[in-house]
């Protein structure tokens, strides 16, 4: 099989969250193997689904070190199919056009897994290894980075140096942002219930609603988007405190600037204490938050700053949910991003509201002059590349590794804003070709 049928199979395979990757990894294994590598699967159940990380070295004794070459094999969801449009509306299904190949997970980053596979085939198997290099494709990058963190605690790989993953339109990422993904539930009182339940039942009604709207972007990138929830509450910040909201919905999920909001509003109602003043009180805490952020900043990012986002603005039957991610830089300590958290969630409590972390990444940085940076970028140099590190705004499993003390670098063809997470995510087959022989560069230098 040649390495562009290899591609478009690779892509044709479902490994979005909902399906799970098992159906991949079974392929990549068998693939692993012809190409002359000793595969192990690691199978994990998460939730309902069976799910595999797949382990390939060219040794069949596990050495005592190694160097990582880590690539995540499960993708967002596609979203509608119709807007694939390069692809005849089907994410699945790649399409050659002008050089480059387009289809779900083609930059961010299942041919990534790919090209680290023909770079490590092609030393064969008969090697003295000074640092036997292991190829490892995860799950769950896309929901918690779940395959990473199995792979760590079942302590499947000897990791010294590690090369992340990432579409990075072939530049050297040496940090990234953490993050903290927050989840609020506001509760509504139970004279708020029985009112909303009386007034669904009214054939008249003294509601107002009132339609938001914004620009969607990454929440790594809030300053590329603009925010919908942010536009509904600062109207609500603007409305009486004993307005009460029949509805509150807005976002897609809690990782998106959200692009669309809806509010539904009773100005008539004798509710006492309700839960718009809650909720006012515990954006107004936001906004102190993110004032406070300008006064930490690391140069090396862009935005320099931490940033928040409320992503997911959802009405239950019994409470208001709002959901949203903080980015943190490497200057920020875990100190200070507790006594952050701490705050949020005393604000919480006092308007009666529930507080939850659902997940924290620790932001990462591998120094300029470490042996596996300066590597890299030479390397890079003799290919006529930019060696010149980069910094993310987002995070991925070099924030699991690096906390164990795996000194990362993030590296890969394609690239990242405007392209991964749309329908119009494609990679040049012309970067595939320079990442495979960068792969190929590293293992030399570092392996041989």
């Amino acid at each position: 099989m040649d390495f562009i049928e290899a591609c478009r199979q690779l892509i044709s395979i479902d490994s979005t969250p909902t399906h799970g990757n098992r159906d991949l990894a079974r392929w990549v294994a068998a693939f692993c193997r012809q190409k002359g590598l000793y595969v192990e699967e690691q199978e994990e159940v998460v939730g309902d689904l069976v799910q595999v990380n797949v382990i390939a070295r060219p040794t069949e004794e596990r050495p005592s070190a190694e160097l990582l070459l880590q690539t995540h094999l499960d993708t967002v969801d596609p979203g509608p199919f119709p807007l694939w449009t390069e692809t005849g509306a089907n994410p699945f299904d790649a399409h050659i056009i002008d050089g480059k190949i387009y289809g779900l997970g083609a930059a961010d980053v299942k041919l990534d897994f790919l090209c680290k596979l023909e770079a490590m085939a092609s030393f064969g198997k008969d090697r003295a290894w000074r640092l036997p290099p292991v190829l490892v494709g995860t799950f769950g990058e896309e929901s918690g980075m779940q395959g990473a963190l199995k792979l760590i605690r079942k302590n499947k790989v000897s990791a010294k140096m590690a090369l992340i993953g990432e579409p990075s339109d072939l530049q050297v990422i040496n940090a990234a942002k953490g993050f903290a993904s927050v989840e609020i539930r506001v509760p509504f009182s139970e004279e708020e219930t029985r009112y909303r339940q009386e007034h669904n039942l009214r054939e008249s009604t003294s509601t107002q609603s009132k339609l938001f709207r914004g620009k969607a972007a990454h929440s790594s990138t809030p300053h590329l988007g603009e925010s919908a929830i942010v536009k509904m509450l600062e109207y609500l910040m603007m409305l009486p405190d004993s307005v009460n909201i029949m509805e509150m919905d807005g976002g897609i999920n809690f990782n998106t600037v959200p692009s669309n909001a809806f509010l539904e509003i009773d100005m008539v109602s004798m509710i006492q204490n309700p839960i718009s003043k809650k909720i006012a009180n515990i954006y107004r805490a936001v906004k102190t938050l993110e004032l406070e952020f300008l006064d930490y900043t690391d140069v090396d990012f862009h935005p320099s700053t931490p940033t928040l986002n409320i992503g997911l603005a959802r009405t239950n039957e019994d409470d208001i949910q709002l959901s949203g991610t903080c980015r943190i830089p490497p200057v920020i300590t875990h100190e200070i991003y507790e006594r952050w958290m701490d705050r949020l969630r005393q604000v919480c409590e006092e308007n009666g509201a529930s507080f939850r972390v659902n997940d924290y990444k620790k932001p990462f940085r591998t120094e300029v002059n470490s042996i596996l940076v300066k590597g890299c970028l030479d390397e890079l140099r003799t290919m006529g590349l930019s060696d010149r590190p980069i910094t993310q705004a987002s995070t991925n499993e070099a924030s699991i590794f690096s906390r164990i003390g795996v000194d990362c670098v993030c590296f890969g063809p394609g690239k990242r804003e405007g392209n991964v997470h749309t329908p119009q995510e494609h990679v040049a087959l012309a970067d595939l070709e320079k990442a495979t022989q960068f792969y190929k560069k590293i293992i030399e230098r570092f392996c041989l």
